[in-house]
């Protein structure tokens, strides 16, 4: 799960940063390990664990349980050491750790605010409604007959406002892929194609076409709006979890708002 409010898990990169550091140490032989009492409980290893294999813990292998124990180790006789203490009781080494506290702190609340204020389904239909549904692109059906020179485009348009057909000149005199089919470009969102093209098949009525060419990277085009229609939006279903996502960030902005409004009175 992201962090709430698109934070930067920093507790989670200097965590990851300490194991990879840990990791270039010598690990010490089987009987020194057993030798020395373990400094800390179930609860580190299997955090470790689970950060390290992105999995619960008890499904860790033999060898994966055994190399966090090696790491755990190490990282507890170094912090233990007389200098790891003098050098953690600096003002730098305190701010990190500070820092590191209470970004993990900040991100528990957040992540258990969330899981308290999950989203209604009312609430998901309104926003489905106000942000997917009511808002799906229009889709547009076009033809284009694409030229090298602007002189061409010209006079292409001379000849269909003289009554040529379309389709013939398209499949005659369009230097594009689509001129053995007459132009056809099928179905398209605006989205799809270069700006200056969709900008101009947008501005067409259908049945019409460019009264002045259009230029894009690719050439001269002259191009036929065919037909038009509203682009079905996705299923609720497929977009269901985004949706809950967004409310979910939504009340938590909401709550740091009003939160930084009272200590702000």
């Amino acid at each position: 799960m992201n962090s709430p409010l698109g934070s930067i898990s920093i507790g989670t990169r200097i965590a990851a940063a300490t194991i990879c550091a840990v990791m270039l140490l010598p690990s010490p032989n089987a009987s020194a390990q057993e030798s020395q009492a373990r400094a800390f409980d179930d609860e580190v290893l299997n955090f470790l664990l689970e950060s390290r294999n992105q999995k619960p813990a008890s499904q860790a292998t033999a060898q994966e349980r055994e190399s966090a124990v090696d790491e755990l180790t190490n990282i507890y006789l170094v912090s233990d050491l007389p200098r790891a203490v003098e050098l953690g009781e600096g003002p730098r080494i305190g701010a990190q750790l500070e820092l590191q506290r209470r970004v993990l702190l900040f991100n528990a609340f957040a992540n258990d605010f969330l899981a308290s204020n999950e989203a209604t389904e009312q609430e998901i239909l309104d926003v489905y409604e106000e942000t997917v549904a009511l808002s799906a692109p229009k889709e547009f059906k076009a033809s284009h007959i694409l030229v090298e020179s602007q002189g061409a485009a010209v006079a292409l348009i001379e000849d269909l406002q003289e009554g040529a057909d379309f389709a013939e000149l398209a499949k005659k005199h369009s230097t594009g892929p689509s001129s053995t089919s007459g132009g056809d470009l099928g179905w398209f969102t605006a989205k799809s194609m270069v700006e200056p093209f969709s900008d101009a098949v947008a501005g067409l009525d259908d049945g019409a076409f460019t009264m002045k060419p259009v230029q894009t990277q690719y050439g001269w085009h002259v191009i036929l709006r065919v037909d038009s229609r509203d682009s079905p939006p996705p299923p609720l279903e497929s977009v269901r979890d985004v949706i809950k996502q967004k409310i979910g960030q939504r009340k938590l902005q909401e709550f740091m708002s009003n939160l930084r409004s009272k200590v702000a009175e």
